[in-house]
């Protein structure tokens, strides 16, 4: 996967969880917009990216200690860790 090996976060993990849907969920109880989106590595949770009004996926990482998120984006193949402040293609 080429992960950051200074970042034991990223450097755990081992299969990439795909999003089950392409919408934040959080945005849709409310009806908010998002830009981008992020699923969650530790429990496969799909929320909108920092650039995005709510940020829900980093409230939902700090909220839950579930530090990495891939890119939900159909293009783009990438891990960020929030707390190490890295992100690393996979």
């Amino acid at each position: 996967m080429g992960a950051d090996t200074h970042c034991p976060h990223v450097y755990g993990i081992a299969n990439v969880k795909p999003p089950q849907v392409r919408q934040c969920d959080e945005c849709v109880k409310t009806g908010a917009k998002w830009v981008h989106l992020r699923t969650c590595q530790s429990c496969g949770a799909t929320l909108c990216c920092d650039a995005s009004p709510n940020r829900h996926a980093r409230a939902h990482a700090q909220a839950r200690s579930h530090p990495v998120v891939a890119s939900a984006e159909p293009s783009e193949r990438w891990l960020y860790c929030y707390p190490d402040d890295i992100v690393t293609e996979y």
